[in-house]
């Protein structure tokens, strides 16, 4: 037995088959339905050629068929992209080029989008489309359908051997530019990201067969509730997580904070993993309206990951729901987890959006990638060694700036800014790079300064984001407009979105004179900003 997540999934099905898996809505599995599903889509694959390494993307809301659909990849050894459902025609056409995707499996509602890049995709050789419902056409599309076929597949479990090598690949905004496929190891992000280190104790998991020995010890799992989309590092990691460790997952299609809540309460869900502010703040102020109505005693602790997630908002949790533990984790997909941090009520920041203990294998380093002495004051960037990810797919010279090897020690370090306090905590200061993170999702300034240059009446801009009390950030877009014009605010939104998702689009705009830049012509970002965040607060 390897650590792959496959072998240890059908471990945990060995010794748990009957217990409760996933739960989606009024669809329900038990891990031996979903290990009986995951053969038979596997074995449909494989006999329409899909071999081990190859890429096939997945293209849904959470649910059921996100799951089945990883589980059965990871038997044959092929490899899972998350491919973002807010992504327009252009945005999705790069996507499936750039990580060289051979199949996909979609929801109906994407049909219509992924039938006009269809083309474009010389590579794509087989569809799966899963119905929704939404009635949406499948004109222009050659697909199977996803039920025929999970049938259509033997339901045995007759593959090959696997390893600790198989690919994991998620697909990230990284720092800068389009979407980069980060690699990883299964052995390596089940480390650092899926539970093979207990993120309290920093102690590790020695063999896999420990994972389905404890699982047969416990009279049930525990019940998680991971809120973050699946097409996210975050929800994909929560949920391989419960498979592998014999525990149930709660998804849900969309975050809706009151319907969050009532699933808590149906569900009894002991773990809610949400993503900052953007879902932290409607569910603590729905559950200031409807807490009396529900039963949450099951609720252990709410953990959010990959957004800020504010003092403030943490307190109104807390004293809501006096009994359990709030959780800040921090850490991103090209070094997995970084530090975590069990909140306490009236806790004061030290200078920085979050300061956590580090995780095991995660330090602060200058310059010359020496540690940063705990209480020097001196600023560094968080790194992580041990196991990280490969590098980026397809992209060499990313790869060597952020994964690199220096006296016989590898180290992953994208671009966080942090200082170490002198009780060796680690506190955030954010991302070097000029990247803006709005509820969790990376937007970079020149691509969407890329599509407002194109609007007839935009001469200049530059994109920066500014403080948002809800989404962490929102985008700002300062313009300088062609004379005589005024582009409002709405009217950039709208010509925004024909090309890129909508959470891209700015959701203010301010009209100056002229942009500054240097006499290079480079953009003079730290202006604007300053110019953006003073005439927001104003």
């Amino acid at each position: 037995m390897e650590f792959n997540f496959a072998d240890m999934f059908e471990a945990i099905v060995d010794v748990v088959p009957e217990r409760s898996a996933l739960v989606v809505g009024d669809q329900r599995r038990t891990f031996a339905e979903m290990e009986e599903r995951g053969n038979r889509l596997a074995h449909h694959l494989q006999a329409a050629g899909i071999r081990p390494g190859e890429h096939i993307g997945i293209y849904a809301y959470n649910g059921v068929e996100w799951v089945e659909g990883m589980v059965a990849l990871y038997k044959i050894r092929a490899v899972a992209v998350n491919i973002n459902y807010r992504y327009v025609e252009n945005e999705l056409r790069y996507l499936c080029d750039n990580a060289d995707l051979v199949a996909i499996i979609a929801q109906r509602e994407f049909a219509p989008r992924l039938a006009a890049v269809r083309d474009d995709l010389p590579m794509l050789r087989h569809v799966i489309v899963a119905e929704d419902g939404s009635g949406a056409s499948v004109d222009g599309l050659d697909f199977t359908d996803y039920e025929e076929a999970v049938a259509s597949g033997a339901s045995g479990r007759d593959f090959g051997l696997r390893s600790g090598d198989d690919i994991h690949m998620i697909y990230t905004g990284g720092t800068t530019g389009m979407p980069k496929g980060v690699m990883w190891r299964q052995e390596d992000i089940f480390y650092a990201l899926c539970g093979g280190i207990d993120a309290y104790s920093n102690t590790r998991i020695e063999r896999p067969e420990e994972l389905s020995e404890r699982a047969a010890a416990a009279p049930a799992g525990g019940v998680s509730f991971p809120i973050a989309p699946l097409m996210h590092g975050a929800g994909q990691v929560s949920t391989i997580r419960g498979l592998i460790h014999g525990d149930t997952t709660v998804l849900t299609p969309r975050f809706d904070a009151e319907a969050a809540w009532r699933l808590v309460d149906a569900e009894k869900i002991n773990l809610l993993g949400i993503t900052g502010d953007a879902m932290a703040r409607p569910l603590a102020d729905t559950l200031e309206r409807i807490h009396e109505e529900l039963d949450l005693s099951s609720l252990i602790s709410i953990g959010s990951s990959a957004a800020i997630f504010s003092q403030s908002i943490k307190d109104q949790l807390m004293e809501l729901l006096p009994n359990i533990v709030v959780v800040d984790s921090v850490g991103a997909t090209e070094t997995g987890m970084n530090g975590i941090k069990v909140a306490q009520k009236g806790e004061k920041p030290r200078g920085g959006p979050a300061t956590v203990q580090p995780a095991l294998d995660s330090i602060v380093v200058d310059e010359d990638l020496r540690p940063v002495e705990p209480g020097s004051g001196v600023i560094g960037r968080v790194a992580r060694t041990g196991n990280i990810p490969l590098g980026y797919y397809k992209d060499p010279e990313r790869s060597a700036q952020v994964f690199f090897e220096q006296d016989g020690k590898r180290y992953s370090i994208p671009g966080d800014f942090a200082t170490v306090e002198a009780d060796g905590q680690i506190t955030l200061l954010g991302r070097g790079s000029i990247m803006i993170n709005t509820g969790g999702e990376k937007v970079f300034p020149e691509e969407v300064e890329g599509v407002l240059k194109s609007h007839p009446e935009v001469f200049d801009v530059l994109v920066v984001g500014v403080p948002d009390e809800r989404w962490g950030e929102r985008v700002v877009a300062v313009v300088q407009p062609r004379e005589g014009c005024t582009p409002t605010v709405e009217e950039l939104s709208v010509h925004c979105r024909k090309d890129l998702a909508a959470y891209k689009a700015p959701k203010q705009v301010f009209l100056v004179d002229a942009i500054s830049r240097a006499p290079s012509g480079k953009p003079d970002y730290p202006w604007a900003n300053e110019y953006a965040r003073t005439a927001a607060a104003r």
